[in-house]
Formats: structure tokens, sequence, C-alpha cells
């Protein structure tokens, strides 16, 4: 199958889409996991609030039919750079497109200066961490917003 990696703005439909469809997923993926926790909603919230204006690069891949299966952006977090909303669609999984996304993500913050790209996860994604930890990321402490989650795992690789 061909693909087609291309750049829009954050607020484009299909980015939206897909980041929807990443919420839908994690909600499902994470059920039951912070029921005990009453205020888990609001820190979940402020934690993984993205204000737009800090977003550098959102990255898109469509496949030949044209639909778009794959998403990632770069944002500015201080004065680190970081790996957001990273999805691939599921029938497209495992045909390399994370590792597409990834190598333009890291493109995009070495042209900007970077020398790392941070990231985070969480404890109930595996076959993230497996792909980070594949592509040369280390495991770090949990760095800001996301230390008030606690099944957070954060990542950082080292640019060339």
């Amino acid at each position: 199958m061909t693909y087609r990696l291309h750049y829009v703005d954050w607020d484009d439909s299909h980015a939206v889409a897909l980041r929807d469809s990443l919420d839908a997923e994690m909600t499902d993926r994470y059920a039951g996991r912070h029921d005990d926790d009453p205020d888990f909603a609001e820190r979940a919230r402020v934690a993984f609030g993205v204000d737009p204006a800090t977003i550098l690069e959102t990255i898109l891949i469509d496949d030949e039919e044209g639909e778009t299966v794959a998403h990632a952006a770069l944002r500015k977090l201080g004065n680190r750079f970081e790996a957001k909303r990273v999805i691939v669609a599921p029938g497209h999984r495992g045909s390399g497109l994370g590792r597409m996304l990834m190598a333009a993500v890291e493109r995009a913050a070495f042209d900007r200066g970077a020398t790392s790209v941070i990231l985070q996860t969480g404890d109930r994604q595996p076959d993230a961490v497996a792909m980070y930890e594949k592509l040369g990321y280390r495991q770090i402490p949990i760095y800001e917003p996301y230390t008030a989650i606690e099944n957070s795992l954060c990542f950082e690789k080292q640019l060339p």
C-alpha cells in the first residue's frame, strides 16, 4: 500500500477526527483505571490539554484511497520538544506508519534546533511503549504536566 505524509493545521478536520478516535480508544483502554479517584478527570483535563499555540507541526498520513489513517504532532513544551497525539488507525497498525510519523516528528524537532524529543504514554499502551523503545526512546521520570497522572510513562530520544 502507498501512503502520503503531509502537514496540516492543528484544527484540520481530518486531524481532529483522528484525535477524537484516539480519545475514544484511550477511554476504552483505561476504563475503570481511575474510578476510585474523584479528582482524576480534572487532573487529566489539565495534563492532557493541548494549547494549539504550542503546536509546531501536525502531521498526517493518508492511504492510497485518500483516507487519513495516522496523526502526530510536535509541540514546544517550555524549552523542550514533545511528540503529541501519535495515533495509527487500527487497520493500519504494524505497517510502519508509527515509525514514519516519529521520523517526521524527530526531523521537524531537529530542524528547529532540538537535541531530543520527549513524549508521554500510559501503562495500558504496551504496543506504543514497544515501538518507542524500538525507535531508541529511553524511559525518563514523569515530567510536567503529567506528574499528576501516576500511570504515565515518559520517554526521551536524543537526536543526532
